[in-house]
């Protein structure tokens, strides 16, 4: 078509033909009866596909999708499309009176389906179903990363794409068997959450009140240490102000009594001023007469005044110097009696630390604490001295101790037991009385007045022993 054809808003003419090197894409252009011109839309068009496809897990689901798709508005991409995809599907060019968003688009959709789904089935195939499931914007995402670096030799771009549910397959029922799944545990979950939240509620109600005395605790504690604080703060301001005000005093009073010494002193040197006037005058009246005498006296009295004011100049000089090295010495010596205090407790604390070190290490060799605590008590003699309080404890005790005998053993008299018995019951009874003062019932025995003297004691033994031996006969 020769003549001046200006294209749509969403369409391109590619020109091709004499004085055009490969294509030209423009807007409007002038087309000669050497060149050819055809018009290529760029709007994009949807599809829908519905692929099956087959987790890492070997699980088969459907996954539908709808993406929409069409040429790139750049240069470099439209020439791609207008060089590949324009025209029909083998090779010949699109009829005359087809319009532009009808041209190509067939075989096109077909070669973008089969893109989308070998990229699809190849992402999914690297991937469990849960990955799906949480993972679904990074699963769209590889999705569309994938299919358009593929679409990018065509020139073509994802405008949007939108995956579906997914769905089960022909006599699949995991999705189902999910949703139900998932529908049960909300509800045990909602049950839970609601059990939690009344929980909470509780808590945070007693929480709230207890939080609510602790902040007026809290708040009255404050309040207390702040009025503290602040009677605190008078005081030390009260003191500081009695403080400036003596020093102020203090200053007014050197004041004074330097300007009352100044004028004094002015005073003075007018003082002398007129008498040297006065002098002056005299000596020159006298000057012909005795003027090598008024002026030996003068010269006299200067030195003396000079001399005086010397001695009363250094010997203030002298006591001042004396008061300052006094204050020296005494803090020479104060500091010097600190840093031999805080010496002696520092290598009294060291002493100390080695010592325990020392013993730690001796507790390690004897074989622990019990070790060491023998050995403290040999160094010590602590075995010694308490074996010598024990000997003290125990010393001037007097215990009774009562031995008898029953006879001799064996022998063939079948009455020796019962013998044996008897005999044994009176020095047995002794001894009860003896240690303990309890006596026996009359009805069992008749004991004799209990002897304090122990010399009594041991000749009443004596006898009573020497009675049951006589009682039992020889053996």
């Amino acid at each position: 078509m020769v003549g001046y054809h200006v294209s749509d808003a969403n369409s391109y003419i590619v020109v091709t033909g004499g004085g055009v090197e490969d294509v030209k894409i423009v807007k409007k252009a002038w087309v000669y009866p050497w060149q050819k011109a055809n018009v290529i839309s760029i709007s994009p068009f949807d599809f829908e596909i519905a692929l099956q496809a087959m987790t890492i897990e070997k699980l088969q689901f459907a996954l539908p999708a709808v993406f929409t798709i069409g040429p790139d508005d750049e240069p470099s991409a439209l020439r791609k499309y207008a060089m590949l995809l324009t025209g029909n599907a083998d090779g010949t060019p699109a009829s005359r009176g087809a319009t532009p968003t009808q041209t190509g688009r067939a075989h096109v959709q077909t070669i973008v389906k089969g893109i989308i789904e070998g990229e699809t089935r190849v992402i999914v195939s690297g991937m469990t179903m849960e990955e799906i499931f949480k993972e679904r914007q990074m699963f769209k995402t590889k999705i569309i990363e994938n299919v358009q670096t593929e679409l990018d030799q065509f020139g073509l771009k994802i405008y949007n794409a939108n995956v579906k549910e997914l769905q089960d397959t022909p006599g699949s029922e995991y999705f189902q068997f999910l949703s139900r799944k998932a529908h049960e545990g909300a509800s045990n979950q909602a049950k839970v959450d609601v059990a939690n939240a009344r929980m909470i509620g509780e808590i945070g109600e007693a929480e709230k009140r207890g939080r609510t005395r602790q902040e007026i605790s809290k708040i009255d504690a404050q309040t207390a240490v702040l009025e503290t604080q602040r009677k605190s703060e008078k005081a030390t301001a009260d003191a500081e102000l009695a403080t400036t005000q003596t020093k102020l005093d203090m200053q007014i009073k050197l004041a004074q009594i330097q300007a009352s010494r100044q004028a004094e002193s002015t005073d003075a040197e007018l003082q002398r001023e007129v008498e040297t006037r006065r002098a002056e005058m005299e000596l020159e009246r006298l000057r012909a007469t005795d003027l090598v005498h008024a002026k030996i006296e003068r010269e006299s009295a200067q030195q003396k005044a000079d001399a005086k004011f010397y001695t009363d100049t250094k010997g203030a000089d002298g006591a001042l110097y004396k008061q300052k090295q006094d204050a020296e010495a005494s803090y020479y010596r104060a500091t010097k009696e600190a840093e031999a205090s805080f010496f002696s407790k520092k290598k009294e604390a060291e002493g100390i630390a080695e010592m325990a070190k020392a013993y730690g290490q001796m507790a390690t060799i004897l074989g622990g604490p019990q070790g060491l605590l023998q050995y403290m008590m040999l160094q010590n003699n602590t075995y010694e001295k308490l074996a010598k309080a024990n000997a003290t404890a125990i010393n001037g005790l007097q215990p009774k101790i009562s031995v008898w005998t029953t006879g001799a053993e064996g022998g063939a008299d079948a009455s020796a037991p019962i013998r044996n018995l008897f005999q044994s019951l009176p020095p047995l009874l002794s001894t009860v009385q003896e240690q303990t003062g309890i006596l026996p019932p009359s009805w069992l025995a008749q004991m004799p007045p209990q002897v304090n003297n122990a010399a009594e004691r041991a000749l009443v033994k004596k006898g009573r022993n020497a009675t049951v031996n006589g009682d039992a006969g020889p053996h």
